[in-house]
């Protein structure tokens, strides 16, 4: 998320009404597809395996203990840094990449405001992941926010970053930099537009597909700036309030998105055949009140918000989501106190979810 907005009285006021039980996650929401009996994405999230043992003797609210402390990317001391973002690459070399941006953790949540973009990489997918520290340490200090990263067409890689600044593009031959920045991203008609939480990707076509708050779709055919063509008004499902945070795949045959709701605390799961028309809400993609975060010896952990949703794609499938974790409300966050932020990383069964989608919808075979 990359803003802060308040409760007003008028909503005070209805949060002290009866509780009003919640859907799970197989309920219809609004704007969903009618269910047919088949699961959704959140069914698909696999136990994550530890590194050594769980701890209590760490950060955070008992919501989130105990947990492993070297699953992703987080500063176990809480002394220096909160995380957020992150996108995960595969090197040549089997080492995993993981791009994400930090702040002072001492300036508390509202610190994002001048986060940097930062690079960090492990031996394992799940973690621990290892701060490298900042990706452009020579242009303006670093700045950078809403990071993620992709692999081009001609083999170099490139990060971008947008909200904090304008939906910038840095480019490399190596996951280890030097990064040069390339330029910012425009689009066509649009001279004073400004991307926040921009999601890109490249399409089986070659073509280059963002999405970002505004739920619209842009696609370019002239390279990674553009400019890109909007694709028409917002792909997002009526009625799900203050979504944002979308990130995009294509997998199995269907384009994907996954956007984050963030006053209910839920993201939706959208397909598209095309990338462009047609996106069919297929139901909760997760929600941090159900056991999305689970180890493989039964323990839970339930972040009070999790938000910025990355895929990490092996083999053409989804085997692991990323995702921006903080352990109470961002507003109880002070700085130097015991709680903060972290990118976590969670298995996921995307074969399963693509032979699901297969069998229940009608989907081209790739």
């Amino acid at each position: 998320m990359a803003r802060r907005l308040y409760l007003v009285p008028a909503v005070l006021a209805l949060l002290a009404l009866p509780a009003i039980a919640q859907p799970g996650p197989s309920t219809t929401m609004p704007g969903a597809a009618p269910k047919t009996g088949s699961k959704t994405f959140i069914d698909f999230f696999l136990p994550t395996p530890t590194h050594g043992e769980l701890t209590r003797d760490v950060w955070g609210a008992s919501n989130v203990l105990p947990r492993d402390v070297k699953n992703g990317l987080e500063d176990a001391t809480m002394k220096q840094y909160c995380y957020w973002d992150g996108q995960i690459i595969k090197a040549p070399d089997g080492k995993y990449h993981l791009f994400a941006s930090r702040w002072d953790q001492a300036r508390g949540h509202n610190g994002w405001f001048g986060s940097v973009a930062v690079h960090a990489v492990s031996d394992s997918l799940t973690g621990p992941y290892i701060d490298k520290g900042l990706s452009w340490p020579n242009d303006q200090r670093g700045r950078g926010h809403n990071v993620t990263a992709l692999v081009l067409p001609d083999g170099r890689y490139a990060v971008v970053i947008s909200e904090t600044r304008p939906c910038e593009v840095y480019v490399s031959k190596s996951l280890d930099g030097p990064w040069e920045h390339l330029g910012t991203i425009t689009v066509e008609g649009e001279p004073r537009w400004h991307g926040s939480n921009v999601a890109i990707m490249v399409r089986p076509d070659g073509k280059f597909e963002i999405t970002q708050r505004d739920g619209r779709i842009l696609i370019s055919d002239k390279g990674i700036l553009g400019p890109y063509k909007s694709q028409g008004p917002s792909v997002f499902p009526k009625g799900i309030p203050n979504l944002e945070d979308p990130c995009i795949w294509y997998s199995g045959g269907l384009y994907h998105i996954v956007v984050n709701s963030w006053s209910t605390r839920k993201a939706y799961h959208l397909t598209s055949v095309d990338g462009i028309h047609d996106w069919t809400n297929r139901g909760v993609a997760y929600d941090p009140r159900e056991a999305i975060v689970r180890y493989t010896d039964g323990t839970v952990n339930h972040w009070n918000k999790i938000e910025r949703p990355s895929v990490y794609i092996e083999n053409g499938h989804v085997v692991a989501m990323t995702l921006a974790a903080i352990d109470v409300e961002k507003e109880q966050d002070k700085g130097n106190d015991n709680h903060g932020s972290k990118v976590i990383v969670i298995p996921f069964d995307g074969a399963a979810l693509d032979r699901d989608l297969q069998t229940t919808a009608n989907v081209p075979k790739p």
